[in-house]
């Protein structure tokens, strides 16, 4: 069952949704089912989220939701562990790892306030490892004030992500631009309606090779071309590619 099933059938905890971003979950997390990870989400809320990436991920994954609201605690059950503090705060954040290890996947579905998302990417991103994804969801407040948004504004995770969209590519700027742990430790970012994913990724080798050779014969026939062949005694015309 994909995760949109999952959503449609769901009898249990409520999960809140947008419907766009179950191709995007997809997309991104289904490489990591039946893995052994830790996934953190940021953010509680009514406790049905965690069931879903639960039935999801499967038995293996150690499912961590953070909540600044003592209510949410009621959410834990096997599997599911839920701790209560603030997105914000770095010695938060680390109680986190030093309880759970570094986060394979972290999913930010928090307050949505600029600064909290900004201070939660700026601890956890760095320590998480090579192969992780971050991703950060509802982003439509970053371009409401009441957020801390502003189109105008540079400290919006949206313009945030737009400029590590030239970290990510410091090596090719001639010096104008220093690289740094985005150029070093990223993969990919992708954009989508009201979320950012980070994909972390150690790309050492950036190189240019060619192969092949100059002298190398054409290609015995092109698409749109027919060519007769001899099988088994029999004359067959096989139409080109």
């Amino acid at each position: 069952m994909n995760l949109w099933q999952d959503f449609l059938t769901n009898d249990q905890k409520v999960i809140h949704k947008w419907v766009h971003y179950f191709p995007i979950y997809e997309r991104h997390f289904s490489s990591w089912r039946n893995k052994s990870l830790t996934f953190l989400e940021i953010g509680v809320s009514r406790g049905g989220s965690l069931q879903m990436w639960q039935r999801y991920f499967g038995p293996l994954t150690k499912i961590v939701g953070i909540d600044i609201n003592p209510q949410c605690k009621e959410h834990e059950s096997p599997g599911i562990f839920v701790r209560i503090g603030d997105q914000s705060n770095p010695i938060f954040l680390q109680s986190i790892i030093d309880e759970f290890g570094v986060p394979d996947i972290v999913l930010d579905d928090g307050s949505h306030r600029m600064d909290h998302i900004a201070s939660s990417f700026q601890f956890l991103y760095s320590r998480m490892h090579k192969n992780a994804i971050y991703m950060v969801e509802d982003l439509h407040t970053a371009y409401w004030e009441e957020y801390g948004g502003g189109i105008e504004k540079p400290e919006t995770f949206i313009n945030f992500a737009k400029q590590c969209v030239d970290r990510l590519n410091a090596d090719h700027a001639r010096g104008k631009i220093r690289p740094d742990v985005i150029t070093r430790q990223t993969f990919g970012i992708s954009f989508y309606d009201s979320i950012v994913c980070f994909e972390k990724g150690d790309v050492w080798w950036k190189a240019a090779p060619m192969t092949g050779r100059d002298d190398a014969p054409a290609a015995p026939f092109s698409f749109g071309e027919s060519v007769n062949l001899n099988v088994g005694g029999h004359r067959v015309t096989r139409l080109g590619t």
